[in-house]
């Protein structure tokens, strides 16, 4: 195909136009004047193309030339992603600090992978074996805790007539596969994947295994299963990107991709400063060992927020391929929506709800589909799962705002902030009363098996409690607490221990931070029991005052802060529960 090559004829902010552009493709990328700033094509109109630019468009005019590449928006895949920060569009931020210093010098051209590294590649199949798209060839270690598989490309099936074992740079051959037309194609460690489309597989499966996080409210009130889709709106101040960084932290995934979408960044500085420091619970190593950071802060151009989401998926995607657990965080979608709400603006497009355009639920829902429990392209039938995890930032937390709205219509789980309980210092500030997941019923046999009880009447027994909470404190506010019959003030105690001493975690305690899934279960079957015991004793004529004055109460407040190698201590509390009432 003849290179299309056209002019600049309009410039408005990151969207320019231009003329001469026949024989370009939607979606194509382009090269814009001589900087070769790159772009987008996401409108055509005759000769003229609308293409968004990732790149600051200040000084662009009108004659300017546009060269098409006639490829769409691409991302590298291969041994070299952990570790690494990128920017939306797959630059690698820590190589253009050392070229250019602190800002994205415009026009910049650094590939996405290093290409002068060796890695040490160890062959997985034997000369004459017959592969198909997905097979594993061998694998590379690419960091103590992540075993990189490299995998026969999509699109390619035959017979391996060659295979090395050695170091080699990621554009070196490492093995010669015969198709089946009889041409023998070289393989790379290298692979390159379209942002826009999802990465196949063979089978889609319904999640029916818990994402264990840590986070107590989360887990036992409102889990999300592996290979689900999650989302924290809440307002500003309410914790959402603490949530996101306990979940990037602490969640049960092998691999961890975090995508700052339009966040300020000193947030993303954080992620960058803490993530090096942190243990990965299991290994001990820096959990930095397994995670892909994406950063597109507030301050870089508004189009390339657009395109960050989909090159941090298509990452996860190729990780999820290998057969890996793999947790997507995207903090917040809010800010790609309003990048999709500029672009549309400067296109003249009739706006929708609020000025987002009438596409957003249906790119919304795009997005989240890419998530799933799936087998893998691929001979060994291998399961791989993708999460995805997106923080919204509604305006005054405004849940009605069009992109809460779009996204709930896809999610299952809906984990709502609270700025009230946040003014309470109750973190996380997940409200109880307003979050949801639809996961519970899918999940009810995984959390029988691994509880050996009825764990979902267990959850539901402290979830009326907080329920009758909440009508008890309307009639408290009205009368006062002491128009409560003795049996109605317990179940206000009680919730208040639910909420207090279950629900409510510091992020930054050191033992408090995280809480395996057989701690939140001890720790909630002691508080339940309490209440059983207590409303027993209340029958037969104990008083209230003196259960609540009980000194095992203020024991039972500090238990979660036991560590996980003692959780023996909450078993002795029980008894010692049931000691204090039985002597009363």
């Amino acid at each position: 195909m003849s290179e299309v090559i056209g002019e600049i004829v309009k410039v408005s902010g990151p969207l320019i136009v231009a003329k001469g552009m026949i024989g370009a493709k939607m979606f194509d990328v382009v090269r814009v004047s001589e900087m070769g700033l790159i772009g987008e094509i996401i409108e055509l109109k005759g000769e003229n193309a609308s293409i968004q630019v990732y790149e600051d468009t200040a000084g662009l005019g009108p004659g300017e030339p546009v060269k098409s590449t006639g490829e769409p928006l691409t991302i590298e895949l291969g041994p070299g992603l952990i570790e690494s920060i990128f920017d939306g569009v797959q630059r690698p931020l820590d190589r253009i600090y050392e070229k250019t210093g602190d800002y994205i010098t415009r026009g910049i051209n650094i590939p996405g992978l290093k290409r002068e590294k060796k890695w040490e590649f160890n062959p997985l199949v034997k000369v004459g074996s017959k592969v198909i798209e997905g097979d594993f060839l061998g694998e590379v270690k690419e960091t103590v805790l992540v075993k990189h598989k490299i995998m026969v490309p999509i699109g390619l099936s035959g017979e391996v007539i060659d295979i090395k074992k050695g170091s080699f740079t990621i554009l070196e051959p490492i093995a010669k596969i015969k198709n089946e037309k009889g041409n023998i194609v070289d393989v790379i460690m290298l692979q390159k994947w379209p942002v826009r489309k999802a990465r196949p597989y063979k089978e889609r499966l319904a999640p029916n295994e818990l994402l264990t996080t840590g986070q107590r409210v989360i887990d036992t009130f409102f889990p999300v299963a592996k290979g689900g889709t999650a989302c924290i709106p809440g307002p500003f101040g309410s914790g959402k990107t603490v949530v996101q960084h306990q979940l990037a932290k602490w969640a049960e995934a092998e691999i961890i991709v975090y995508i700052g979408c339009g966040e300020r960044g000193n947030e993303m500085t954080d992620v960058l400063l803490e993530f090096p420091e942190l243990k990965d619970p299991k290994s001990g190593e820096p959990l930095m060992k397994r995670t892909v950071l994406v950063a597109n802060t507030s301050n870089m151009p508004v189009a390339a927020r657009e395109a960050s989401i989909y090159t941090g998926i298509t990452m996860a995607e190729y990780f999820r391929d290998m057969g890996y657990s793999v947790a997507l965080m995207a903090d917040s979608t809010s800010r790609w929506a309003e990048a999709l709400r500029e672009i549309s603006g400067r296109l003249e497009e009739m706006p929708g709800e609020e000025g987002y355009p009438a596409y957003l639920p249906a790119k919304t829902a795009e997005f989240y589909e890419r998530a799933g429990r799936v087998i893998c392209s691929g001979s060994d039938n291998r399961e791989g799962t993708l999460s995805v995890i997106g923080a919204v930032s509604p305006p005054g937390g405004d849940l009605s705002d069009p992109v809460v709205q779009a996204t709930l219509k896809v999610v299952k789980v809906f984990w709502g902030l609270d700025s009230n309980l946040a003014y309470r210092r109750h973190f996380p500030a997940i409200n109880w009363l307003l979050s949801y997941s639809l996961y519970l019923e899918s999940l009810r046999e995984y959390f029988n098996k691994i509880t050996g009880m009825d764990w979902m009447e267990k959850r539901n027994e402290a979830m009326r409690l907080l329920e009758e909470e909440a009508e008890l404190e309307e009639i408290v506010r009205l009368v006062g607490k002491d128009a409560l019959s003795p049996q109605d003030q317990l179940t206000l105690e009680s919730a208040k221990s639910v909420r207090e001493d279950f629900l409510h975690q510091v992020a930054f305690d050191e033992i408090d931070t995280y809480t395996s899934f057989e701690k939140q279960k001890k720790i909630l079957l002691l508080i339940l029991k309490t209440h059983v015991l207590y409303r027993k004793a209340l029958e037969r004529g104990v008083e209230l005052s003196k259960l609540t004055s009980l000194e095992v109460n203020s024991e039972i407040a500090k238990i979660k802060y036991v560590s996980e190698k003692e959780l023996d201590k909450i078993d002795a509390l029980e008894k010692k529960v049931e000691e204090a009432v039985a002597s009363l």
